[in-house]
């Protein structure tokens, strides 16, 4: 009984002193997206929104994201992009994915969240930064009005950057209303510690 004690208390330090998951992966849900107004530092949710944040990743290492636009800017609403270039065609997607709003996260000052149509599971590349805290964004039900948008990371670092894109000069471009009348590029996304 005591060598099985003393089994189970070393297999329980050695778990406790296991890396976290930043660590194990070379920090790999840490992001650093690359804007035209500067630099804006990210941590990822996978174990919150595994779905999303794959998805999110896979563009990234696509190189996707690079020279798309934050192509919707509302002050004390949201910052969307990652879907359009700068002459404001729509760049081809992946297939939807499903919507993991019901994760717990909130739709807090900083959180990126998917955006998507009024079909819940509809969400590709395109994503939004809460410029403050949008509770009436977060999940309340499983019913098409009540899902919400799904949280998978927060800024960490530059929120400066992203309060100064939203004082940006707006207006209707191409059929699309609060548009950046001078583009406000996203010029790379990468994964830090790699």
């Amino acid at each position: 009984m005591k060598i099985k004690s003393i089994f189970f208390t070393s297999l329980l330090a050695a778990f406790i002193s296991l890396p976290s998951y930043s660590d194990q992966s070379g920090n790999k849900n840490m992001i650093k997206m690359t804007t035209s107004q500067g630099d804006i530092e990210i941590e990822l949710y996978p174990e919150d929104a595994p779905i999303t944040v794959k998805n999110f990743l896979e563009y990234i290492e696509s190189g996707f994201f690079d020279g798309t636009i934050f192509h919707r800017v509302i002050p004390g609403f949201v910052l969307q992009g990652g879907g359009f270039t700068s002459d404001m065609n729509q760049k081809e997607t992946v297939a939807p994915i499903k919507n993991e709003a019901d994760n717990g996260l909130k739709n807090t000052v900083g959180a990126l969240s998917m955006a998507r149509t009024p079909n819940p599971d509809s969400a590709t590349s395109q994503f939004f930064i809460n410029l403050v805290d949008n509770a009436f964004l977060d999940f309340s039900a499983k019913t098409q009005q009540g899902w919400g948008y799904a949280v998978f990371a927060k800024v960490t670092s530059g929120m400066d950057v992203v309060q100064s894109i939203a004082g940006v000069a707006t207006g209707n471009v191409g059929g699309h209303s609060d548009v950046p009348l001078e583009a406000v590029v996203i010029e790379k996304v990468e994964v830090l510690g790699e």
